[in-house]
This record gives structure tokens, C-alpha cells and sequence, in this order.
């Protein structure tokens, strides 16, 4: 998924558990299963595969930027109750497997390398615009149903 997708998931487990000894361990779990639902990602295609390195560690830039951008405005107007904080730890920690691979990923830093071998077993790619729309109503879904529970 996306890092915008991970960043919701997470506001939501905020706004949601109260409690951050289960709300940080769902998050870290939620990371995984979401990864496992068919999606596009800003990295598909990417790495030699038709889209340069430097173009995926840009739009991977954008992606973080306007998870945290629309995290914010999901709080604002659809959790207000939700501390900005909590949800920004919340949402750091439903990203976190991605920031692990990162460092292998973009300057193949050995030492994340487990990281990113994790990444690979959960990711379940899916090219657009039906791995854009998965998401989409996969993260729909679940705000939809954490605002009328």
C-alpha cells in the first residue's frame, strides 16, 4: 500500500484505541495485512523496471507528504477527538516496515535488507488503476466504518 493508505490506517486505529500498548501493535499488524490486499504502490514498476530509482524516491517523497497532510485533515474533521500527536506516533508506527526498507531500498544499506525481504513476502502488487481503487475502498471502507461505529 502506500504510505497515504498506512497514514490513514493508522488515524484510524488512533482515533479509535485510546490505548497506545494496543493501538502501536495494531498498528505494526495492520502494516502487513493491509500490504497483503492487492495495491499499487509509488515503487511498482520501479528500481530498473521501468521507472527510474530517482522517480520513485520522489513520488515516494509526495506519497508520505500527503498522508500526513490528509491524516491531518481526517482528524480535524472526522476524529476531532483525536489527539494530533498520538495519531502522528500511530501513524509512524503503521508506516514503519516501509521506513525500515527504505534504506535498502533507495542506497541498498545491507543491514535493513530484512526489511525489505519482509516487504516482499506481504506486498501483493497490482498495476492501476485497480491497485489505486483496492486501496481506495479499502481505506473507504474502514473510515467509513470507524465513523458510524
Amino acid at each position: 500500500m502506500t504510505a497515504t493508505s498506512h497514514a490513514l490506517i493508522g488515524t484510524v486505529i488512533a482515533a479509535k484505541i485510546g490505548n497506545p500498548a494496543l493501538a502501536i501493535p495494531l498498528a505494526l499488524a495492520s502494516h502487513a495485512v493491509a500490504d497483503m490486499i492487492p495495491h499499487w504502490d509509488t515503487a511498482l514498476n520501479g528500481n530498473g523496471k521501468g521507472k527510474s530509482l530517482n522517480r520513485v524516491f520522489t513520488d515516494t517523497i509526495i506519497d508520505v507528504g500527503l498522508g500526513f497532510i490528509l491524516s491531518y485533515f481526517l482528524v480535524f474533521f472526522v476524529f476531532p477527538h483525536t489527539n494530533l500527536v498520538y495519531a502522528f506516533l500511530i501513524i509512524i508506527f503503521a508506516q514503519l516496515p516501509d521506513w525500515f526498507m527504505a534504506p535498502y531500498y533507495f542506497f541498498k544499506i545491507k543491514f535493513f535488507k530484512w526489511a525489505y525481504d519482509f516487504g516482499k513476502v506481504t506486498n501483493r502488487d497490482l498495476d492501476k488503476p485497480w491497485g489505486v481503487i483496492t486501496q481506495i475502498v479499502t481505506v473507504g471502507t474502514l473510515i467509513l466504518l470507524a465513523r458510524i461505529s
